[in-house]
């Protein structure tokens, strides 16, 4: 700020007003001093991005590699200020800006998705109402329940993953939960078994999955001992909003310790453990197959073993224009384009292609998420046509072709296709392990 300067001429009026307008502007400094950190960061990142984009087109191929480098180590944050295109550069300059878009989204992506588990804050919560709308707020997944709001709930200062901050709320209302009721992205609560043990007890938690024993059974079969074995089953829930695929356990990779300090061994029959996973019901059942042990244990003091699956990336909405011949987007890893609208008795089938760039096993022909994906017309005047049906006209490693039907009349022209579909698939593997097992 520039100085002030009295004089013996300068009016006192002007000197107070001068020194009021100062403290004014203290004070209002004072105030935004606090975001001023915050801004400052985000402004001297958007103008070091638009440097480095201009540095793209340098004369000096150091400077443009340089420059590459730096807004791709930037990393996603960089995106929000990278101009779609720039006019009048170089066929180099524009390649390296698409080359810089296409990274900084596959990392935006693979964080997304890679980082799992999300983190679930408790520290301010007083009662069963705070402490399920604290979860909704950091989850995006409701719950339906006729309990007590007013119930006192402990607050927690450290950060939970979600099923454990589930789990601790739960055990103090006396809750547990009902998968088979609520709906998608809502869980239903459900008042709990009086000789159901503590949720938090009997849990393990590894990333985005909660896994309990339910039961275990054993076999002798004394004509053929080789046929005897030692069944653990399992209950294992997955955070609603993220449904896995192709989840998968190996099973060489079992292992256990008894409490008689023997060792716990798999079956061994070299497979792979494939468990059903459903966006509706966020859990499913299994069993872990391991040798029947020798002498009398009382019960299994680990077993650990690995989860396997392909974790899907954020949903987004592609739209498309019924107008428009061969509409077409990409967003992240997944392309969707019409591939061509026809007339089917008094309906209207439309075409839709979806491929998916590096898919691994997720489009397999017994993966069904792709075709659980939301997908509708949106008219002119706003209104939602849902379609009437579908059917599979093509499936690859790496696409599918999918014809749904409508009745759309004769405002098909000034409709928009709508599509809402994970737009990546990151590989995920995590490694569990589950303590105190009673044996029978």
């Amino acid at each position: 700020m520039r100085s002030q300067h009295l004089t013996p001429s300068t009016p006192i009026a002007v000197c107070c007003g001068a020194l009021i307008c100062i403290l004014i502007s203290a004070l209002t400094g004072s105030v935004d001093a606090q975001d001023a950190p915050r801004t400052s960061a985000v402004d001297d990142l958007k103008s070091d991005v638009l440097e480095w984009v201009d540095e793209l087109d340098a004369p000096s191929l150091a400077t443009r590699k340089a420059a590459e480098k730096s807004l791709i180590e930037a990393g996603p944050e960089a995106l929000q200020f990278l101009p779609e295109s720039v006019a009048g550069v170089s066929v180099e300059a524009a390649e390296r800006l698409n080359r810089i878009r296409k990274a900084l989204k596959d990392m935006r992506t693979e964080s997304e998705t890679r980082s799992g588990s999300i983190s679930i804050r408790l520290d301010k919560v007083g009662t069963l109402g705070e402490a399920l709308e604290a979860i909704s707020r950091d989850s995006g997944i409701e719950f339906e329940h006729d309990g007590d709001q007013s119930l006192p709930i402990s607050p927690v200062e450290a950060p939970l993953t979600f099923w454990h901050a589930v789990d601790l709320v739960l055990d103090q209302a006396g809750l547990d939960i009902n998968f088979y009721g609520g709906d998608e992205g809502t869980l239903q609560l459900v008042a709990r078994n009086p000789e159901r043990p503590s949720r938090v007890d009997s849990a393990a938690y590894a990333g985005v999955y909660r896994i309990e024993p339910t039961s275990v059974t054993s076999r002798r079969v004394l004509n053929q001992p080789g046929l005897s074995g030692l069944n653990v089953s399992v209950e294992i829930s997955w955070e609603p909003r993220l449904t896995p695929i192709g989840l998968t356990i190996p099973v060489a990779q079992l292992s256990g310790r008894l409490d008689d300090e023997a060792e716990l061994l798999p079956q061994e029959s070299g497979d792979t453990i494939d468990v059903a996973t459903n966006s509706d019901i966020a859990f499913s059942e299994f069993y872990l197959p391991m040798q029947l042990p020798a002498g009398q244990p009382g019960k299994i003091d680990s077993l650990s073993g690995i989860i396997r699956a392909l974790l899907p990336g954020k949903v987004q909405t592609f739209e498309l224009a019924l107008a428009k011949p061969n509409a077409k987007d990409t967003i992240d890893a997944m392309t969707a384009e019409i591939e061509t609208i026809r007339k089917n008795g008094p309906l209207h089938e439309i075409r839709l292609g979806v491929e998916l760039k590096d898919a691994d096993r997720s489009l397999e022909s017994h993966r069904h998420w792709i075709f659980e994906n939301d997908v509708y017309v949106r008219r002119k005047d706003g209104s939602r046509a849902d379609h009437l049906g579908y059917e599979v006209y093509r499936q690859t490693e790496t696409g599918v072709g999918i014809g749904y039907l409508f009745d759309l009349g004769e405002a098909i022209a000034e409709s928009t296709f709508v599509y809402q579909s994970p737009t990546a698939v990151v590989p995920n593997e995590v490694s569990f392990v589950i303590q105190d097992i009673p044996l029978p």
